[in-house]
């Protein structure tokens, strides 16, 4: 890569890396490091081929997908490990955040991560990066039945986790804006 190309690749990075963050940790069901992973290999791959990529974010993302799914093909899937205690300490958060609004995020987030890697992908793909189900099922390698399918299997299944979601109207579920998002490490 030739100087230009660094420096450009280093913009990208710093601009675009917070919201690649957010979508790779959702990926992985709110586990940060993981993320944090999928997102450095997916960026070691346009490294790679930086000069010959047109549109970088979507190459970038199309590389989280594609990772995601290789991930959720292992014959040997990675195991999670659980902790008793939570990372941090109650009430460690930000001053002045709602507080009934950071526990709705909470369990939003561990009802996420108890879906099944293809499960979780698919809402991902379809509601936080808003992708219709044509474009979700070319990303993944599947048929469009597939993707809706899946779609309808995943939210009956994320309803029944977390039934306090289910009841939010309009008003309190404007409040979980994907681009509001700030991840954080949740394990079952």
């Amino acid at each position: 890569m030739n100087a230009e190309g660094l420096e450009s690749f280093r913009d990208f990075v710093d601009s675009r890396s917070s919201a690649l963050l957010k979508t790779a940790v959702l990926l992985c069901g709110g586990d940060r490091h993981a993320g944090e992973d999928l997102l450095q290999n997916a960026l070691v791959k346009a490294a790679g081929r930086w000069d010959r990529i047109d549109e970088p974010e979507a190459y970038v993302r199309q590389a989280l997908y594609r990772q995601q799914v290789s991930r959720w093909r292992l014959k040997w899937p990675r195991r999670e490990v659980s902790v008793a205690e939570p990372p941090e300490p109650p009430g460690s958060g930000e001053p002045g955040a709602d507080t009934a609004a950071a526990e709705l995020r909470l369990v939003l987030r561990q009802a996420l991560s108890r879906l099944t890697e293809r499960q979780r992908t698919v809402l991902v793909l379809r509601y936080f990066e808003d992708l219709p189900e044509a474009d979700v099922a070319r990303l993944l390698g599947c048929s469009v039945g597939t993707v809706r399918s899946t779609t309808h299997r995943s939210l009956a299944r994320l309803r029944g986790l977390a039934p306090e979601l289910a009841a939010l109207g309009p008003a309190e579920a404007e409040r979980f804006d994907a681009h509001d998002y700030s991840p954080v490490e949740v394990r079952p």
